[in-house]
């Protein structure tokens, strides 16, 4: 079993005339549990502001691609492409999952 959470914490420090709701589209906590990944360690960093990463930025793709990476097999997946959609197989076989957690 997998646990996510996640979702837009971010705020800017300050709320400028045309800061709108002052979210940071660009940076997104992540809460990741069991699913068989590595435990314990903080993957990435944000700047100064907490606006912007400036460690490698994962997308939502990479999260996708860790999800059904620890939900299904690439190996049987790849040999065996009739147990999927052709689409998800394809973001299994091709998705690049988190890479620090497996």
């Amino acid at each position: 079993m997998l646990l996510v959470i996640t979702g837009e914490m971010g705020r800017s420090p300050s709320k400028g005339k045309n800061d709108g709701t002052g979210h940071h589209a660009d940076l997104t906590p992540l809460v990741l549990a069991g699913g068989g990944l590595k435990m314990g360690q903080v993957i990435g960093k944000s700047g100064k502001t907490g606006s912007k990463p400036v460690t490698k930025a994962y997308k939502p793709e990479h999260l996708l691609a860790t999800v059904l990476h620890t939900m299904f097999d690439a190996s049987i997946v790849r040999t065996n492409p009739a147990l999927l959609p052709a689409e998800v197989a394809k973001l299994i076989n091709n998705g690049q999952p988190i890479s620090e957690l497996f």
